[in-house]
């Protein structure tokens, strides 16, 4: 079983994304901001972290920095999850060190297709 830790201030999001990696047997570590997900990040040490870019008190691109910083951080695979899609975003958040780029709104057979793609079969 892997457990994943979910970086996410959306409530409604977040209880569909643990569901999606729940149904497929992941055993899920929430945070709602990102400070609390970079201090869970390093803590934990999950097999794989969910990071929306957009949250209430540092963007998930200083998140990722910041666990990407730190030696506990630097092979987690991070896949941002995101709705802001704009051109170029995808290739940005790739070179500054993520794994994976969804964007949202959240289907999830293609959450579930890109995870699996990074990090291999979840149960």
């Amino acid at each position: 079983m892997k457990r994943v830790l979910v970086i996410e201030d959306n409530e409604n999001n977040m209880e569909l994304i643990t569901f999606i990696l729940e149904t497929h047997g992941c055993s899920v570590l929430k945070a709602v901001c990102g400070r609390e997900g970079v201090e869970k990040a390093l803590r934990e040490r999950p097999d794989f972290i969910v990071l929306d870019i957009q949250l209430p008190d540092i963007l998930g691109t200083e998140v990722l920095k910041r666990i990407r910083a730190e030696e506990a951080g630097r092979h987690i695979p991070i896949i941002a999850m995101t709705s802001y899609a704009m051109a170029g975003d995808e290739q940005r958040l790739l070179a500054a060190g993520c794994n994976g780029y969804i964007e949202k709104p959240i289907d999830p057979e293609r959450v579930i297709g890109q995870i699996t793609r990074i990090v291999g079969e979840l149960s």
